[in-house]
């Protein structure tokens, strides 16, 4: 059995240094996450991400690159993709078209959209995106915002399958967020800690709609640090109702469970009280997730990435927390199957060429 490697970290610069090294050769890391601060330009990137492959090939190189303000790679050649809202905004258009036109158009250019990003990212050696956000445009949320394709969860389901049909052309795997939903609170989880009073018989009918229509089409999910006093005391990333009856058992869902960051003050707060990085890594695994994100923390020496991957071996060790073989199966699910394309060979490609001309 391979060991089920549930943490994903982060790197503090542009390439590996020997501590990076060490932390991601441990068997409970499975992957990292990158950011702006690891991104200089593409040739930088890719050398980059050769030497993680180096480490362990099976790390899974993720990154949060939506289009619109979460786009961490947005020079030397990247597409400026556009929020996910310009997409929703399009199917309300059919201009001087048949009625639906516009939404036959927003359906195209989701999917064009969904190809560009995941072929430029894995041109540069990344595995994948977290994407598509499936949180509903209430305009309450300052966090999601036009990050959202629309307020109907119908017409986010529809875009989102198009744009995750993108993904799926260019080898990429995706991952709906934030479960069951994020759009319904003011308050930002990195912050603070939302509280949405809706019961579930709302939320499953709105917010959470698209995750039960998406099921066989979600590689992966992320959870929100909002807690649903409704449902459970406990944020959805942190409930086992939440992930395993509700997501799992109700919805069908059967892919991957991503936390959100664990650095959030969302996920640093739970039944009223302060916890470590390891006591909430434990909480989100024993309620349901496969995997779980630690962010931010390789700055200043990764004190924080380093009390975590040993706190989870101390709690293996002691018996209070057990490796999953199916949980492991669907981290390696998602990386890629597919060979990689060449980024020269990418820019002269009629398909590619064709998706950057539907992209608005």
């Amino acid at each position: 059995m391979s060991q089920h490697a549930p943490l994903i970290i982060d790197i503090a610069g542009l390439t590996l240094s020997k501590a990076d090294r060490q932390r991601l050769k441990h068997p409970l890391v499975g992957g990292l996450i990158l950011f702006a601060r690891n991104w200089q330009n593409r040739e930088q990137l890719s050398a980059l991400c050769r030497a993680i492959k180096k480490v362990r090939h099976d790390l899974l190189i993720c990154v949060d690159h939506e289009g619109g303000r979460v786009q961490r790679f947005k020079t030397d050649g990247f597409t400026h993709l556009p929020p996910m809202r310009a997409l929703g905004d399009m199917w309300c258009q059919d201009g001087k078209g048949a009625v639906g036109s516009g939404a036959m158009r927003a359906t195209a250019a989701a999917t064009a959209t969904g190809f560009v990003l995941g072929a430029e990212l894995r041109a540069c050696g990344v595995d994948f995106s977290f994407t598509p956000v499936l949180d509903l445009d209430f305009g309450e949320s300052s966090v999601i915002g036009d990050r959202a394709l629309a307020r109907d969860p119908r017409v986010v389901s529809l875009l989102a399958k198009s744009l995750m049909h993108g993904l799926l052309q260019s080898g990429m795997a995706n991952c709906g967020k934030h479960f069951p939903g994020h759009g319904g609170v003011k308050a930002d989880s990195h912050t603070d800690v939302p509280v949405d009073k809706r019961s579930l018989k709302t939320l499953l009918a709105d917010d959470a709609a698209p995750y039960g229509w998406l099921g066989n089409s979600l590689s992966s999910v992320m959870p929100a640090h909002v807690i649903y006093p409704k449902v459970d005391t406990r944020p959805a990333g942190f409930s086992s109702k939440w992930l395993n009856e509700i997501l799992r058992a109700q919805l069908g869902f059967g892919g991957a469970i991503f936390s959100d960051d664990l650095s959030m003050a969302g996920a640093r707060l739970i039944d009223g009280q302060q916890v470590s990085y390891t006591e909430a890594a434990l909480a989100a695994l024993h309620a349901g997730c496969d995997l779980v994100l630690l962010c931010n923390q390789s700055l200043n020496g990764g004190a924080g990435l380093d009390a975590l991957i040993n706190g989870l071996t101390e709690a293996q060790l002691k018996g209070q927390w057990q490796p999953e073989e199916r949980s492991e199966e669907r981290r390696l699910a998602l990386l890629p199957r597919s060979p990689a394309p060449v980024w020269d060979d990418l820019m002269v490609q009629s398909d590619y060429m064709q998706a950057l001309s539907l992209i608005a």
